[in-house]
């Protein structure tokens, strides 16, 4: 197997793997920042706005995983 190969295959899943990893990441985040709105009405202000800039780093680690995966794929067609 050559390096193209092992690119063609790596990867695909590699780009897979990050996004389950961030949606799982997201989904617990704003799980318990629900949770702590729920049980602290007042404070929905400033947990809103933390779970806001969470989910904002969250996606941006999956968008350059995504970009990774563009650049790799310029890599493999040659």
């Amino acid at each position: 197997m050559d390096y193209q190969t092992g690119l063609a295959i790596a990867a695909p899943l590699t780009v897979g793997i990050a996004a389950i990893g961030s949606a799982l990441g997201l989904g617990k985040a704003v799980g318990s920042a629900m949770e702590a709105m729920g049980r602290q009405p007042e404070a929905i202000a400033k947990i809103q706005t933390g779970m806001i800039i969470g989910a904002a780093f969250i996606e941006a680690l999956t968008i350059y995983a995504l970009l990774a995966f563009l650049l790799v794929m310029g890599k493999i067609g040659a």
